[in-house]
């Protein structure tokens, strides 16, 4: 059953009513869904989730009836947020697409030293605006609850006040040697509500002053074994094993 997200002041709960209008195309010309075609409805601002008949398709909405509400849990029990060394455009939308699949919660683009690409304003929010419905759309394919947010592209530097939010920060560093993430992720004690902050560096690493900031801040510099990864894959790895040691 296809699922499509939909703002909560399309939703009336009391007459059970559902109107769907971002998605009218795909629904219509691209499904090829009519009248009487079920499919759920997830609300975007709390991830409730309903099986909803469609009842009419009209030019630029669609109007459908709750049949039931949909008792699943599918987030995950940790918040793990990717600060992402900004790398070259399809890198960095590979790795949105396979975060969301996997159950990252926000994505947050950074300036770091060693960053080829560098964005202007506009193009920054060009950009951000792309990589929001790169999101949307993983979203939907992997039946999650919630669209992951991706943030504004941010310096480093004005990120290590919002480290403070998170019960652990991880940098992935080429030249670590000693400190894996296994060793971290032993250290880090489960609870509901975990927050987890992963820190990636572009294509050309994280530079040796970066590492040092970091580590001054409390980070977690961590070593992902005897080879060196790409950095769109490196999210993919982290999290994965984050969600796999340490989900409830």
């Amino acid at each position: 059953m296809p699922k499509f997200f939909v703002n909560e002041d399309k939703i009336d709960l009391d007459k059970k009513i559902v109107i769907i209008e971002e998605d009218v195309n795909h629904i219509k010309n691209v499904l090829r869904m009519k009248k009487g075609n079920n499919l759920q409805i997830c609300v975007k601002q709390t991830g409730q989730n309903f099986e909803c008949e469609i009842e009419e398709l009209i030019e630029n909405e669609i109007m459908c009836k709750i049949v039931k509400i949909i008792e699943n849990n599918v987030e995950p029990s940790i918040h793990i947020t990717i600060f992402q060394g900004l790398p070259k455009a399809e890198k960095m939308e590979w790795i949105i697409q396979k975060s969301v699949e996997i159950g990252v919660k926000e994505i947050i683009p950074i300036a770091m030293d060693r960053c080829v690409v560098r964005l202007n304003e506009k193009d920054s929010l060009r950009k951000i605006e792309r990589w929001q419905k790169i999101s949307e759309v993983a979203a939907k394919q992997s039946g999650r609850d919630c669209i992951p947010k991706v943030g504004v592209v941010t310096k480093i530097k004005d990120v290590y006040n919002i480290f403070k939010q998170y019960d652990a920060v991880l940098v992935a560093y080429e030249n670590e040697r000693k400190t894996t993430l296994k060793d971290e992720l032993k250290n880090i004690i489960k609870k509901d509500d975990l927050k987890i902050a992963v820190v990636i560096g572009p294509e050309g690493g994280i530079s040796e002053n970066e590492i040092y900031n970091l580590k001054e801040i409390g980070a977690r510099v961590i070593s992902l074994g005897n080879r060196i990864l790409r950095t769109e894959t490196v999210a993919l790895v982290m999290s994965s094993i984050i969600l796999y040691e340490l989900e409830n």
